[in-house]
């Protein structure tokens, strides 16, 4: 029964082919017709009207339209020449020249007499400006120096705070009658104060506070009176009277301090 199914489809499509090749014309099957429907161009109607959409430019076909008469000339009338157009901006100035802040200053006279001056206490942010603004002035690595100064700690045997002077003296009188040497304490915190001794460490410290115990001192204790620091000093070996006055006059880098005399 498959041999008969394959036959039979065997067969449909061999006469299918034939008849799509025009071969059973000859026996009356009527001919396949053409995908492209070329006879379908001999029938249209003024072919020359139409006109593609999407083809390119100047494929139109030209328009059978009678030219448009020429618009008769108007009456002459009297005209007056048009004055020249006046603008109504403002001519522009030139702009002046802008000169840049950042240029290095001129030189200082050459024979001026030159002179040794310093400045200290800077912060390392103050430092840093007080750099650039140095070289802005022209000058080079050689006339000038930042040194860098590292303040340690500083730890006191402390007898205080008072509630006021006359406090603070009559302890002080004490002391004398013991033998013990001291000093008054001005910082920030610890004013009216007394130091008993002014160490590096805290370690010393304690071992100083032991000894005024021994000596029946017994309100003292260890207190630290400065933290360590970080500074600069600047040096300038040898510049003249018209640079000092620039650097003095550089305002947030030098903090408001003077040049003095080096030492």
């Amino acid at each position: 029964m498959l041999r008969w199914a394959i036959a039979v489809l065997l067969l449909a499509n061999g006469l299918y082919f034939a008849w799509t090749q025009g071969h059973l014309v000859a026996i009356g099957f009527p001919p396949p017709s053409d995908p492209r429907e070329p006879q379908r161009l001999t029938k249209q109607i003024a072919p020359e009207s139409v006109r593609l959409l999407n083809g390119p430019r100047g494929a139109e076909p030209p328009a059978n339209t009678p030219p448009a008469r020429p618009a008769p000339a108007p009456a002459s009338t009297p005209t007056t020449e048009p004055s020249p157009p006046t603008s109504a901006t403002p001519a522009t100035a030139p702009a002046p020249a802008v000169t840049s802040a950042s240029a290095p200053a001129s030189p200082p006279p050459a024979n001026e007499p030159r002179a040794c001056w310093q400045a200290s206490g800077f912060t390392p942010e103050q430092a840093e400006l007080l750099r650039a603004e140095l070289r802005l002035l022209g000058l080079g690595p050689g006339d000038w120096q930042l040194s860098e100064i590292r303040s340690p700690g500083r730890w006191i045997v402390y007898m205080g705070r008072y509630d006021n002077a006359e406090q603070a003296n009559r302890k002080k009188a004490e002391l004398r009658g013991l033998g013990i040497d001291f000093r008054d304490v001005n910082t920030s915190g610890l004013a009216p104060g007394i130091a008993l001794g002014t160490f590096s460490s805290e370690e010393a410290a304690q071992e100083g506070l032991q000894q005024a115990e021994r000596r029946t001192v017994r309100t003292a204790r260890v207190v630290q009176e400065r933290a360590e620091s970080l500074s600069y000093s600047l040096r300038l070996p040898a510049i003249g009277e018209t640079l000092r006055t620039r650097i003095e006059g550089l305002g947030p880098a030098m903090a408001g301090r003077g040049l003095q005399r080096c030492g």
